[in-house]
Protein backbone atom coordinates (compact mmCIF):
# COMPACT_ATOMS: atom_id res chain seq x y z
CA UNK A 1 0.00 0.00 0.00
CA UNK A 2 1.44 3.43 -0.92
CA UNK A 3 0.14 6.80 0.50
CA UNK A 4 1.54 10.21 -0.84
CA UNK A 5 0.52 13.46 1.64
CA UNK A 6 1.70 16.49 -0.03
CA UNK A 7 2.36 20.20 1.31
CA UNK A 8 1.25 20.27 5.14
CA UNK A 9 -0.41 23.42 5.73
CA UNK A 10 0.71 27.01 4.07
CA UNK A 11 3.11 26.37 1.32
CA UNK A 12 7.13 26.95 2.66
CA UNK A 13 10.14 28.09 1.18
CA UNK A 14 11.48 25.25 2.03
CA UNK A 15 11.05 21.33 0.32
CA UNK A 16 12.21 18.38 1.69
CA UNK A 17 10.94 14.87 1.09
CA UNK A 18 10.27 12.38 3.59
CA UNK A 19 9.74 8.63 3.16
CA UNK A 20 7.89 6.70 5.87
CA UNK A 21 7.72 2.20 5.94
CA UNK A 22 5.67 1.04 7.84
CA UNK A 23 3.69 -1.70 7.85
CA UNK A 24 0.54 -0.82 10.69
CA UNK A 25 -1.64 2.37 9.47
CA UNK A 26 -2.35 3.38 13.06
CA UNK A 27 1.54 3.79 13.57
CA UNK A 28 1.39 5.17 10.03
CA UNK A 29 -0.80 7.69 10.67
CA UNK A 30 0.52 8.96 14.10
CA UNK A 31 3.64 8.87 12.47
CA UNK A 32 2.43 11.27 9.87
CA UNK A 33 0.54 13.95 12.41
CA UNK A 34 4.34 13.77 14.60
CA UNK A 35 5.92 14.81 11.49
CA UNK A 36 3.54 17.73 10.25
CA UNK A 37 4.05 18.79 13.85
CA UNK A 38 7.81 18.51 14.54
CA UNK A 39 9.32 19.05 10.80
CA UNK A 40 7.60 22.03 8.54
CA UNK A 41 10.39 21.55 6.52
CA UNK A 42 9.03 18.51 5.12
CA UNK A 43 6.79 19.83 2.20
CA UNK A 44 6.03 16.07 0.68
CA UNK A 45 5.63 12.56 2.41
CA UNK A 46 5.83 8.71 0.70
CA UNK A 47 3.70 6.47 3.21
CA UNK A 48 4.84 2.60 1.85
CA UNK A 49 3.14 0.04 4.00
CA UNK A 50 5.25 -3.01 2.78
CA UNK A 51 9.18 -3.07 3.75
CA UNK A 52 10.48 -4.40 -0.13
CA UNK A 53 8.65 -1.47 -1.62
CA UNK A 54 9.71 0.75 0.87
CA UNK A 55 13.37 -0.30 0.28
CA UNK A 56 13.33 0.10 -3.65
CA UNK A 57 11.31 3.16 -3.06
CA UNK A 58 14.14 4.42 -0.65
CA UNK A 59 17.06 3.48 -2.81
CA UNK A 60 15.88 6.08 -6.08
CA UNK A 61 17.65 8.83 -4.25
CA UNK A 62 14.73 10.95 -3.88
CA UNK A 63 14.65 10.98 -0.35
CA UNK A 64 17.19 12.65 1.97
CA UNK A 65 15.32 11.15 5.27
CA UNK A 66 13.41 8.06 6.06
CA UNK A 67 11.27 6.80 8.89
CA UNK A 68 11.66 2.75 8.91
CA UNK A 69 9.74 0.50 10.95
CA UNK A 70 12.20 -2.45 11.95
CA UNK A 71 9.69 -5.54 11.82
CA UNK A 72 7.48 -5.76 8.33
CA UNK A 73 6.62 -9.42 6.96
CA UNK A 74 8.52 -8.88 3.58
CA UNK A 75 11.78 -6.93 4.97
CA UNK A 76 12.64 -6.17 8.23
CA UNK A 77 14.22 -2.60 8.74
CA UNK A 78 18.04 -3.88 9.51
CA UNK A 79 17.85 -5.72 5.95
CA UNK A 80 16.19 -2.64 4.20
CA UNK A 81 18.78 0.27 5.66
CA UNK A 82 21.59 -1.58 4.34
CA UNK A 83 20.44 -2.00 1.10
CA UNK A 84 19.77 1.49 1.34
CA UNK A 85 22.79 2.71 2.77
CA UNK A 86 24.64 0.66 -0.15
CA UNK A 87 23.30 3.00 -2.69
CA UNK A 88 22.67 6.00 -0.95
CA UNK A 89 25.00 6.24 1.87
CA UNK A 90 24.00 9.87 2.98
CA UNK A 91 20.12 8.42 3.68
CA UNK A 92 19.45 9.86 7.39
CA UNK A 93 17.34 6.79 8.70
CA UNK A 94 15.06 7.16 12.18
CA UNK A 95 14.06 3.38 13.05
CA UNK A 96 11.04 3.20 15.10
CA UNK A 97 9.88 -0.03 16.35
CA UNK A 98 8.05 -1.58 19.25
CA UNK A 99 11.66 -3.45 20.25
CA UNK A 100 14.62 -2.67 22.34
CA UNK A 101 16.96 -5.42 21.39
CA UNK A 102 20.59 -4.99 21.13
CA UNK A 103 20.76 -7.04 18.17
CA UNK A 104 19.13 -4.84 16.37
CA UNK A 105 21.46 -2.13 17.71
CA UNK A 106 24.30 -3.67 16.99
CA UNK A 107 23.36 -4.91 13.26
CA UNK A 108 22.29 -1.22 12.51
CA UNK A 109 25.75 0.28 14.41
CA UNK A 110 27.72 -2.18 11.78
CA UNK A 111 26.27 -0.77 8.67
CA UNK A 112 25.73 3.02 9.55
CA UNK A 113 28.33 4.86 6.82
CA UNK A 114 30.38 7.80 7.66
CA UNK A 115 28.15 10.09 5.78
CA UNK A 116 24.64 9.54 7.75
CA UNK A 117 23.23 9.19 10.73
CA UNK A 118 20.55 7.38 12.50
CA UNK A 119 18.20 7.18 15.47
CA UNK A 120 16.47 4.70 17.12
CA UNK A 121 12.89 5.53 19.19
CA UNK A 122 10.46 3.33 21.02
CA UNK A 123 7.15 3.20 19.47
CA UNK A 124 6.20 4.04 22.93
CA UNK A 125 7.84 6.89 23.62
CA UNK A 126 6.47 10.24 24.34
CA UNK A 127 5.06 12.75 21.51
CA UNK A 128 7.49 14.84 22.63
CA UNK A 129 10.50 12.66 22.63
CA UNK A 130 9.35 11.32 19.12
CA UNK A 131 9.52 15.04 17.83
CA UNK A 132 13.15 15.76 19.16
CA UNK A 133 14.29 12.56 17.26
CA UNK A 134 12.80 13.58 14.28
CA UNK A 135 14.49 16.70 14.25
CA UNK A 136 17.77 15.58 15.70
CA UNK A 137 17.85 12.16 12.99
CA UNK A 138 16.11 13.82 10.14
CA UNK A 139 17.40 17.67 9.82
CA UNK A 140 20.29 17.80 12.41
CA UNK A 141 21.78 14.58 10.96
CA UNK A 142 22.37 13.45 14.60
CA UNK A 143 23.14 9.60 16.17
CA UNK A 144 19.65 9.47 18.66
CA UNK A 145 19.24 6.21 20.60
CA UNK A 146 16.19 6.10 23.13
CA UNK A 147 17.21 6.19 26.98
CA UNK A 148 14.73 3.53 27.03
CA UNK A 149 16.55 1.39 24.76
CA UNK A 150 19.75 1.91 27.00
CA UNK A 151 17.67 1.52 30.31
CA UNK A 152 16.38 -2.06 28.57
CA UNK A 153 19.60 -3.01 27.91
CA UNK A 154 21.06 -2.48 31.35
CA UNK A 155 18.51 -4.30 32.88
CA UNK A 156 19.18 -7.39 30.51
CA UNK A 157 23.30 -7.10 30.86
CA UNK A 158 25.25 -5.42 32.50
CA UNK A 159 28.26 -3.55 30.93
CA UNK A 160 31.19 -5.50 32.05
CA UNK A 161 28.74 -8.85 30.81
CA UNK A 162 28.61 -7.19 27.78
CA UNK A 163 29.32 -9.02 23.98
CA UNK A 164 32.65 -7.97 22.35
CA UNK A 165 31.75 -8.06 18.45
CA UNK A 166 33.98 -11.39 18.32
CA UNK A 167 31.83 -13.24 20.78
CA UNK A 168 28.92 -11.55 19.07
CA UNK A 169 29.92 -13.38 15.95
CA UNK A 170 30.63 -16.06 17.68
CA UNK A 171 27.14 -16.57 19.25
CA UNK A 172 25.24 -16.13 15.98
CA UNK A 173 27.62 -18.81 14.44
CA UNK A 174 26.14 -20.93 17.06
CA UNK A 175 23.20 -20.27 16.78
CA UNK A 176 23.22 -21.20 13.63
CA UNK A 177 24.33 -24.86 14.66
CA UNK A 178 28.04 -24.27 13.16
CA UNK A 179 30.87 -26.58 14.47
CA UNK A 180 33.76 -24.86 16.59
CA UNK A 181 35.83 -25.91 13.12
CA UNK A 182 33.48 -24.38 10.78
CA UNK A 183 33.36 -20.99 12.77
CA UNK A 184 37.59 -21.04 13.26
CA UNK A 185 37.29 -20.99 9.52
CA UNK A 186 34.72 -18.34 8.44
CA UNK A 187 35.65 -15.97 11.43
CA UNK A 188 39.48 -16.39 10.22
CA UNK A 189 40.44 -17.63 14.20
CA UNK A 190 42.17 -19.90 15.14
CA UNK A 191 40.57 -22.95 17.12
CA UNK A 192 41.73 -22.07 20.48
CA UNK A 193 40.57 -18.51 19.84
CA UNK A 194 37.03 -19.57 19.17
CA UNK A 195 36.63 -22.16 22.35
CA UNK A 196 38.12 -18.98 24.29
CA UNK A 197 35.33 -16.73 23.12
CA UNK A 198 32.54 -19.73 23.65
CA UNK A 199 34.24 -19.89 27.50
CA UNK A 200 33.83 -16.29 27.74
CA UNK A 201 30.23 -15.97 26.14
CA UNK A 202 29.27 -18.85 29.05
CA UNK A 203 30.61 -16.98 31.60
CA UNK A 204 29.01 -13.74 30.34
CA UNK A 205 25.35 -14.90 29.77
CA UNK A 206 25.52 -17.12 33.01
CA UNK A 207 25.21 -20.00 31.87
CA UNK A 208 27.72 -21.72 34.90
CA UNK A 209 25.61 -19.56 37.63
CA UNK A 210 21.55 -20.09 36.49
CA UNK A 211 21.29 -24.26 36.86
CA UNK A 212 22.52 -26.00 40.09
CA UNK A 213 24.40 -28.51 38.54
CA UNK A 214 26.14 -27.13 35.38
CA UNK A 215 26.23 -31.29 33.93
CA UNK A 216 22.85 -31.72 33.49
CA UNK A 217 22.48 -28.58 30.80
CA UNK A 218 24.00 -28.30 27.20
CA UNK A 219 25.97 -25.04 27.55
CA UNK A 220 25.76 -24.04 24.12
CA UNK A 221 21.84 -25.13 23.51
CA UNK A 222 21.34 -22.63 26.88
CA UNK A 223 23.68 -19.85 25.60
CA UNK A 224 21.15 -19.32 22.92
CA UNK A 225 18.16 -19.66 24.95
CA UNK A 226 19.83 -17.17 27.16
CA UNK A 227 20.77 -14.74 24.24
CA UNK A 228 17.07 -15.05 22.97
CA UNK A 229 15.01 -14.08 26.58
CA UNK A 230 17.94 -11.43 26.68
CA UNK A 231 17.22 -10.14 23.47
CA UNK A 232 20.56 -9.90 22.86
CA UNK A 233 19.26 -12.29 19.35
CA UNK A 234 16.43 -11.94 17.99
CA UNK A 235 14.69 -14.02 15.26
CA UNK A 236 14.78 -11.08 12.08
CA UNK A 237 18.70 -11.10 13.26
CA UNK A 238 19.06 -15.09 12.83
CA UNK A 239 17.09 -14.95 9.73
CA UNK A 240 19.44 -12.63 7.99
CA UNK A 241 22.25 -14.54 9.44
CA UNK A 242 20.98 -17.74 7.29
CA UNK A 243 21.13 -16.00 4.22
CA UNK A 244 24.77 -15.08 4.69
CA UNK A 245 25.66 -18.16 6.37
CA UNK A 246 24.33 -19.85 2.90
CA UNK A 247 26.51 -17.44 1.15
CA UNK A 248 29.81 -18.37 2.59
CA UNK A 249 28.59 -22.28 2.33
CA UNK A 250 28.77 -21.59 -1.79
CA UNK A 251 32.30 -19.81 -1.13
CA UNK A 252 33.68 -22.26 0.66
CA UNK A 253 32.53 -25.20 -1.76
CA UNK A 254 33.79 -22.63 -4.72
CA UNK A 255 30.01 -22.32 -6.36
CA UNK A 256 28.72 -19.27 -7.83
Amino acid sequence: MRDLALAFGPKRDTHMKLLIVEDDQFHAHFMLDAVSEALPEVSEITHIADGGEGEAEACSGAYPAVVLDLQMPSRNGVEAARTIWAKQPETRILFWTNYADEAYLRGISKIVPTESAYGYVLKTASTSRLHLALRAVLIEGQIMVDREVHRFQQRAITPRDALTDSEYNVLIDLALGITDKAIADRRAMSLRSVQNRLISLYQKLGIEDDVTGASLINKRTRAINRALVTRTLNVETLVAAERELAQWYRSALGKP
